[in-house]
């Protein structure tokens, strides 16, 4: 899957960046500081080790999927950077498997998942997911019986998701550092089983 949207997009930022120094209202090091200051923080292994603490406890599991936002703050993640933002934690279980998306553009929740992969803003994945997910599952190479139900999730500005996958069998004795090590940013986003 590839697209080009984001070139547009990108153009756009620099005019408004550019405006607000000819305004004098920001000088262009630092929305770079802001942004590398976010970036530095943004990592799959957040989202990664949400997920492995879920799977070792329960009570905190329940936290997550009732007020997944409440949750990032016991773990000291920031997905806020530049505006307040939701997050929605939805699980895949034997019979559904969550899948996410952002049709409009590309939301997603960078302070959990690290930048986002360049298919995941393509017009290609962004349409096609919503319309036939299976098929786009499968060139992922996700298998799913016929009996699982798949949800897709589209995210807005306001309000982000993200997966957490079904944990693998035969992992009972690992650790909360084994188990995240074991969550990809795919299975974040649902086009990945784990």
């Amino acid at each position: 899957m590839s697209g080009n949207h984001g070139s547009g997009v990108a153009e756009r930022v620099e005019h408004l960046i550019e405006a607000l120094e000819k305004a004098g209202l920001l000088k262009g090091e630092e929305v770079e500081r802001a942004a590398d200051a976010f970036l530095a923080n943004a990592s799959p292994m957040n989202g990664a080790r949400l997920v492995a603490r879920a799977w070792k406890d329960p009570g905190f599991a329940a936290r997550l999927f009732a007020d997944a936002s409440a949750v990032l703050t016991e773990l000291g993640i920031d997905m806020s950077h530049w505006a307040k933002v939701q997050l929605r934690a939805v699980a895949n279980t034997e019979d559904v498997h969550n899948v996410i998306v952002c049709t409009l553009c590309s939301c997603y929740p960078v302070g959990l998942l690290g930048p986002s992969p360049s298919w995941y803003k393509s017009e290609a994945y962004r349409a096609r997911v919503v319309r036939e997910p299976r098929a786009v599952l499968a060139e992922f190479g996700v298998s799913l019986p016929d009996h699982v139900r798949v949800r897709v999730w589209d995210s807005t500005a306001e309000l982000r998701y993200i997966v957490v996958p079904a944990r693998p069998s035969g992992t009972d004795g690992l650790s909360e550092e084994a188990l995240a090590k074991l969550v990809t940013r795919e299975g974040l986003i649902g086009t990945a089983v784990v």
